[in-house]
């Protein structure tokens, strides 16, 4: 007799991986600050004399130096009404800790399992963050805070963190009605209580677009083409590597390659060599500031695969785009409890040209067609108009909401 065999999809073997992993998480936390208070009583009773500290009213918390973009307009709105906010950080070099604010106390927490320790013993009313997986990795809710709220840094639907990840938050600020629509399916199908959802739009967006009002674009003869990849084996550089390199050098204009932050360490091996193969030189260059301003606004032309940038560069600098055809795979992220295709896929056909392994010959033509089109520019416009929306008005908006809340909690 022949044995049976279980199959288990993609999908939900993702899912039980992950519920799988979220348990252990909360043991081995529930573990780790069980020891750290004993170690805080052993230690002369620094527990205690903690407990009796005053609560924070609001807490700003930055997992990464990359979004000071997206909490910069939220801390100068709060500076502006004078209102006291504490913004915590898990970079030592986030340029937060260079500001001159009155109001806004900004410090550096540690960094990986250190920061983590601080957030679950937190004790603030309110805690602001765009750090996805509340509750489900290593930041779990501490009982000391009131109110968690997650806000986007960047255009989304809600449903391109991994799974879970706004499940355990108690309200979102959203871009726009996108990620309402996906972010209340996702309730539903999960059993949910209702977040609160409250639509802000975009701040690092706002602006970047006051600051290209006031900037100054050089024409320039020869086009730059901005490489501008996601991270991730589904990624451009990761799925064509050397061949899309050297088709755009082939182009015979300049190249500016500006990987995600965060392929220097889960692409590592794939970003190395191609660092080390076509270095800095004359037609080609690797951008690495953690402000991005700059190179977009000087370049002529984006290719990217999946990443958010896509919408900076469309809708902000209402620039052309070409994206890499990867294959997006779904399996572990909350999009794969959703039947229909993310809107991110629905909407690039219409704003970008297509780009298929088998076009890297023809890369030259696809480029030189993308800057040039009209219909495309028209269909960034109806893009923009939904996926961002109170343009101009975010951290006014966002200060708004957490004001009120704040004063809803206090009652």
């Amino acid at each position: 007799m022949k044995p049976v065999l279980l199959y288990i999809d993609p999908g939900t073997g993702s899912m039980l991986f992950t519920i799988l992993i979220g348990i252990i998480s909360t043991c081995v936390f529930f573990i780790q600050k069980l020891s750290l208070k004993i170690k805080f009583r052993l230690s002369g009773g620094k527990e205690a004399a903690a407990a009796e500290q005053d609560s924070l009213e609001y807490v700003i918390f930055s997992d990464s130096k990359r979004y000071w973009n997206t909490f910069k307009p939220i801390c100068d709105e709060f500076e502006a009404r004078k209102i006291p906010v504490a913004y915590w950080t898990a970079s030592p070099d986030d340029p937060a800790l260079n500001e001159k604010y009155e109001y806004v106390s900004c410090e550096f927490i540690g960094e990986g399992n250190k920061a983590f320790a601080k957030l679950n013993l937190m004790k603030a009313d309110i805690c602001l963050s765009t750090t996805p997986g509340l509750d489900v990795y290593q930041w779990k809710r501490s009982d000391k805070v009131k109110w968690y709220v997650h806000i986007f840094h960047a255009v989304s639907e809600g449903i391109g963190y991994k799974m879970f990840g706004l499940d355990f938050y108690d309200a979102v600020l959203t871009t726009g009605e996108l990620p309402e629509k996906r972010i209340r399916q996702l309730e539903k199908m999960r059993g949910l209580s209702e977040k609160e959802l409250h639509r802000v739009g975009i701040t690092y967006m706002d602006s970047m677009r006051e600051r290209l009002d006031k900037a100054e674009h050089e024409a320039h003869d020869i086009p730059t083409v901005l490489l501008a990849p996601s991270w991730g084996k589904s990624s451009i550089l990761c799925r064509y590597g050397a061949k899309i390199i050297d088709a755009l050098l082939q182009t015979g204009y300049r190249i500016v390659i500006r990987p995600h932050p965060q392929s220097l360490t889960s692409d590592k091996e794939v970003i190395d060599p191609l660092m080390q193969k076509y270095p800095d030189g004359k037609q080609l260059s690797w951008d690495f500031s953690n402000d991005n301003f700059m190179i977009l606004n000087e370049a002529d032309i984006m290719i990217s695969d999946f990443s958010g940038v896509m919408f900076d560069f469309a809708f902000v600098f209402d620039k052309p785009l070409i994206y890499a055809d990867t294959s997006f795979d779904s399996s572990i992220y909350d999009a794969a409890w959703i039947d229909e295709p993310m809107w991110l896929f629905q909407v690039l056909p219409s704003i970008g040209i297509p780009l298929s392994e088998s076009g890297l010959n023809d890369i030259k033509a696809t480029i030189d067609q993308a800057m040039k089109s009209e219909k495309m520019k028209e269909s960034r416009t109806a893009a923009r108009n939904l996926g961002w929306q109170n343009i101009g008005k975010s951290a006014e908006a966002a200060a708004d909401y957490l004001i009120e809340k704040h004063g809803e909690l206090a009652g």
